[in-house]
């Protein structure tokens, strides 16, 4: 071929002609988006159209403007230590930007410029103008951030010029810096630029997913950020962006919706379209759209969908971008990487830590990586002072982007007023395996240099900066070696920011689920003040009520809600393994403590044996607060798919308050195995429980041991009293002969049994006596299940071999 059309195609690709093999031809980024775009539209994709420049066009200017030799001449002096990386790299630059462009290649760049505008109906248009080096996202090394992006550009001559300055940006410092540590030759890498029609997300929102869980590496989630306007933001990390969850497992299922979690972000600035000579300009948001989530169910649902999609066409988990057209509405993908960090991580070996006493909460955050450090702060405003950072120190700043890359790497930890966990200092920190807290809103404001603290990211979604120097103590924990078992071994699990770290154990599910932790620290409201909200008589209180559940007109709403997306973040860590849920069990003191609960909530002189478990669940004094509790399971069930979630009533003491709890719970809709799978469960921790066992299993589907309160009341000793510490011994041959007793009439009858108490988790060789004993599960919690686990192993296998 030979002519315009022959030099067009050896320095400009249309995307429709790219496949992901092409990376030394367009780069890692226009590849890729080619690749989606030949692939998997016919999926649903929905990818915008553009082309990219070619490796050779780029090489053509460089020799086009003899610069090949003065680079190299400039590397080579920077790497002999004649000249420092701020003084190579701007003279670097300055050959790019001075250079003219060669007629032909800017004629192939106009003529395809023109085209795509055509298309589009549009004069100008306006284009999104990135860098794609033709080494980038490779497995083990990405180079997000490392060169520039220019968006909203319009018209040859703009275009031209923004191509010239992404050239350049090839040898920003921070670029410089990177190929040199991961051993890239500088001169083999040749930049590639993509050129994108640019969707209306000025005017609608954009963002950042991860189809992987980016702290934990559980691979059953997408993440999803979202800010209003163009997606520089997120990427950055200027906005605290609105951060969903979505559980792949259940997307196929189009009568579910898994959204597991919905976070409110700030989201107090957008970046819209400017003028030309500022393309692009940050206005701050309205309070409206602070207040409101940039996505949809059904637009949070389709992004999960097309991760999906994406990760099954590229068969590794991917760091995506997409975008949200304001005018139309229509949803996009813009960009599509492999993910470079937890996907490379063993599975099945990973270390935990653990923070000793510690001082004051100072801020928090999101935590990025699962570490804890503690070490003195310094505070960085702004990066024209970076040369005042102390090797070593903890880094405290607004935000970061790659000018910061140097400084990062020699911090202990990072904190940053702003950014979600997709945004430049939460990447940036994955990669280098720094632990980060950020959004934290305020920490530039509350700490100060100089400062000693313990950064604590290994305690769930949730940072923690703590007051002054903690023990910090860390373990690492393998797994692949652990044989299977007849008895299961499940986890007892109550925080669900926390419940991913231990997707890598080999557990049989979660023999115990907490919901009083959903509801003191995701709801913090008395279910009955939700209920009977124009009632309540202190006025601090419904206006705290009032803040809280802003969003929902009906209060309600807010309760079921908040328990089920809890619940169901649980559910998903061991889906479809069961979740056995205990419904709520405060005790009417604690109960008083949630917002709104005094007015709610009978004084007893003994809350441990009183208005507690079943009876609160018929009684009128909470009956509709138990609905609220019914209504959140039959969301999680029905609506959001999770069917491995199962029921267990606490501190049931007769048969007839077992009656009047299926009654009801039958009233709502949870009604057992025969109508829609839901098994329900008791507690069993009540030596009723276990005298009148075989008619407790003609109205339960299982038991679960609660050996702390069967101890308590088998042996007549409050477990809370440090008195009678000594006494209190779950081993004690009372109480064995009580879980011997209700397991041979569980087995009798068919029904499972388990043991969800702390006993096991203390002492571990406890495992051999309820092995021996019969039982189905034992439930501990996470840190003790590697050495349950193990005496369990040895306890099944003296049993195969008749010894004792």
């Amino acid at each position: 071929m030979n002519g315009p059309e022959s030099s067009m195609h050896k320095f400009v690709r249309n995307f429709k002609t790219l496949a992901r093999e092409d990376v030394a031809l367009v780069g890692g980024k226009n590849s890729s988006l080619g690749e989606m775009i030949c692939a998997l539209t016919n999926k649903g994709i929905v990818v915008p159209p553009g082309f990219g420049t070619t490796a050779d066009c780029y090489w053509y200017y460089v020799d086009f403007n003899n610069i090949r030799e003065k680079m190299n001449t400039l590397i080579l002096e920077w790497q002999s230590g004649k000249a420092t990386l701020k003084e190579t790299g701007q003279a670097c630059r300055n050959l790019f930007l001075r250079g003219d462009w060669p007629a032909d290649a800017a004629a192939a760049i106009a003529s395809a410029y023109v085209e795509l505008s055509t298309k589009a109906g549009v004069g100008d248009l306006g284009v999104a103008v990135r860098s794609s080096a033709t080494a980038e996202d490779l497995p083990d090394a990405s180079f997000a951030g490392q060169q520039e992006t220019f968006l909203n550009i319009s018209g040859v001559n703009a275009l031209l010029n923004a191509c010239r300055r992404c050239y350049a940006s090839l040898f920003t410092d921070r670029a410089i810096s990177y190929r040199q540590t991961k051993g890239f030759d500088h001169m083999k890498v040749a930049l590639s630029i993509g050129v994108q029609q640019m969707v209306r997300s000025d005017a609608g929102g954009s963002g950042v997913m991860f189809s992987i869980d980016t702290e934990s590496g559980f691979d059953k989630v997408v993440l999803i950020n979202a800010a209003w306007g163009l997606g520089e933001n997120v990427v950055q990390g200027t906005v605290d962006p609105d951060e969903y969850q979505v559980f792949k497992p259940l997307l196929t299922d189009a009568m579910t919706v898994p959204i597991i979690q919905k976070k409110l972000g700030d989201k107090d600035v957008k970046m819209i379209y400017g003028d030309e000579h500022m393309p692009t300009r940050n206005v701050p948001t309205s309070k409206a759209e602070r207040a409101a989530f940039v996505l949809d169910d059904q637009e949070i649902l389709q992004l999960g969908r097309w991760a999906c999609i994406i990760e099954e066409h590229y068969k590794c988990p991917m760091d995506i971008e997409w975008a949200k057209d304001g005018i139309t509405g229509q949803l996009f993908i813009v960009q599509a990487r492999p993910e470079t960090v937890r996907s490379r991580r063993a599975v099945g070996i990973f270390q935990t830590f653990k923070v000793g006493k510690h001082g004051k909460v100072l801020v928090t955050g999101l935590s990025i990586g699962a570490a804890a450090v503690s070490g003195r702060l310094c505070l960085i405003e702004s990066a024209t002072d970076i040369g005042k950072f102390i090797d070593g120190s903890i880094l405290v700043t607004k935000t970061t982007d790659p000018d910061w890359v140097p400084i990062m790497k020699r911090a202990a930890a990072i904190i940053t007023d702003h950014g979600g966990r997709t945004s430049h200092a939460a990447i940036v920190s994955r990669e280098l395996g720094v632990p980060a807290v950020v959004g934290t809103r305020n920490a530039t404001f509350l700490l100060h240099t100089g400062q000693d603290v313990t950064v604590s990211c290994a305690e769930g979604d949730n940072g923690f900066v703590y007051d002054g120097i903690s023990e910090i103590t860390s373990e690492t924990v393998d797994v692949t070696h652990l044989q299977p078992t007849k008895t299961k071994v499940m986890l007892n699990l109550a925080n669900p920011a926390s419940a991913f770290r231990w997707w890598q154990l080999p557990s049989d599910g979660i023999g115990l689920a907490r919901m009083e932790f959903v509801v003191s620290n995701a709801i913090q409201i008395h279910p009955m003040a939700l209920v009977h909200f124009d009632e309540i008589k202190d006025a601090a209180t419904k206006d705290e009520i009032a803040k809280l559940t802003a969003g929902y007109p009906h209060k309600p709403d807010y309760f079921v809600e908040k328990l089920s997306r809890g619940l169901a973040t649980l559910c998903a860590a061991v889906y479809p393994k069961p979740a056995i849920i205990r419904m709520s069990d405060f005790k009417t003191n604690e109960y008083a403590n949630l917002i709104g609960g005094a007015e709610f909530e009978p004084k007893e002189e003994n809350p441990m044996i009183g208005f507690r478990g079943a009876s609160r669940y018929y009684s009128p004094l909470y009956r509709e607060g138990f609905d609220l509790e019914c209504k959140a399971i039959m969301r999680l069930r029905e609506d959001m798919g999770f069917d491995n979630a199962v029921v267990m009533i606490p501190f049931c003491r007769t048969i007839n308050e077992a009656k009047k709890v299926i009654r009801v719970m039958g009233e709502n809709g949870l009604v057992r195995r025969e109508e829609n799978g839901l098994e329900v469960y008791v507690m069993c921790e009540i030596p009723s429980n276990v005298i009148l066992a075989k008619e407790f299993t003609q109205h339960f589907d299982g038991f679960s041991i609660g050996s702390n309160d069967l101890t308590q009341l088998t042996l007549g000793v409050d477990r809370d009293s440090g008195e009678l510490s000594d006494l209190f011994d779950e081993q004690d041959e009372a109480v064995k002969w009580m879980i011997s007793k209700v397991i041979t009439e569980a087995r009798k009858a068919g029904r499972k049994i388990g043991l969800c108490g702390q006993a096991p988790s203390d002492h571990p060789e406890f495992a051999d006596f309820l092995v021996n004993a019969g039982i189905n599960s034992i439930s501990v919690s996470p840190d003790s299940f590697v050495e349950v686990k193990k005496y369990v192993v040895a306890a099944e296998l003296r049993g195969a071999q008749g010894k004792p």
